[in-house]
């Protein structure tokens, strides 16, 4: 099992990682757990803030649609 890849928030406020630990991608490249695209997965290290915040709500939106 592999653990959180969790980044340091840039500042106060930051998004954190929305990494479950449950790395697992599905046929179209999206992970099971936190539902990012692998390119979103790729991204975020070096994402800003707004991009960040921006990955977050596409990934609740896609939480949401599979529920």
């Amino acid at each position: 099992m592999t653990t959180p890849a969790a980044q340091a928030p840039a500042g106060p406020g930051a998004p954190s990682s929305p990494c479950t630990g449950l790395c697992a991608l599905d046929g179209e490249g999206f992970c099971r757990g936190c539902f990012r695209h692998i390119e979103e997965i790729a991204a975020w290290p070096g994402a800003g803030d707004d991009e960040r915040r921006a990955i977050l709500a596409r990934c609740a939106a896609r939480r949401a649609a599979r529920a």
